[in-house]
């Protein structure tokens, strides 16, 4: 069981001694909500990787569909924390990324592209409009899941473009980061840093500047 899957299980748990004491139904927190978008982003993935492969006969829409709904709800909740809202918005602005591949995926093998020998790498399709992601951190070198949320979004930016990512590990990407950021913060004097992943003719756009 993954560790998200056990932390899904001790919040069920949890809610359900609650439901017990109060002797009504309750409602699931923001963090249950989170932690359930996070674990149907991994399970969609994993049903899209069965269906190209073969495994599926169709899509697996309804998942889909649920996953949206689920997005939407917490998307719409004003009362969401700035921790909340960031853990929101790294959730939301992953399934974008998936989702683009899934679309472009599904379109190559509408038109008849991307099968048996006639495959060709997905690139990102320049009429498609790119979803601009950004992360706000104030210690780079210690809050690693926020720069694992920038890592990967620069990964799937790249991916989409076709450019190369091979070289692109993690730990040489924190590194590099936390080395930037540092001589940022001492050039400018500023406590937080934001990093954006954005598209621009038809290339990947990495930015670093003071968050003020």
């Amino acid at each position: 069981m993954s560790r998200n899957e056990n932390k899904l299980a001790r919040l069920a748990k949890e809610r359900r001694e609650r439901m017990k004491a109060g002797g009504f139904e309750v409602e699931p927190t923001v963090e249950e909500q989170l932690m359930r978008i996070e674990d149907d982003i991994r399970r969609l993935k994993v049903e899209f990787d069965i269906y190209f492969n073969g495994g599926l006969k169709r899509p697996p829409y309804d998942t889909k569909l649920r996953l949206e709904s689920h997005l939407k709800r917490l998307g719409d909740d004003r009362t969401l924390n700035f921790a909340q809202r960031y853990h929101y918005n790294t959730l939301a602005t992953r399934y974008n990324s998936f989702n683009q591949l899934w679309r472009r995926t599904l379109q190559d093998r509408e038109e008849g592209r991307g099968m048996g020998g006639n495959a060709r790498p997905l690139v990102r399709d320049p009429n498609v409009p790119f979803e601009r992601s950004e992360f706000s951190c104030a210690d780079v070198k210690h809050d690693v899941r926020t720069v694992k949320g920038v890592y990967d979004a620069l990964v799937e930016a790249k991916r989409n473009c076709g450019e190369p990512t091979r070289d692109l590990s993690f730990a040489k990407f924190h590194r590099l980061v936390t080395e930037r950021t540092e001589a940022l913060k001492e050039q400018v004097g500023c406590e937080r840093v934001l990093f954006s992943v954005d598209v621009e003719g038809g290339h990947v756009s990495f930015k670093a500047k003071a968050d003020k």
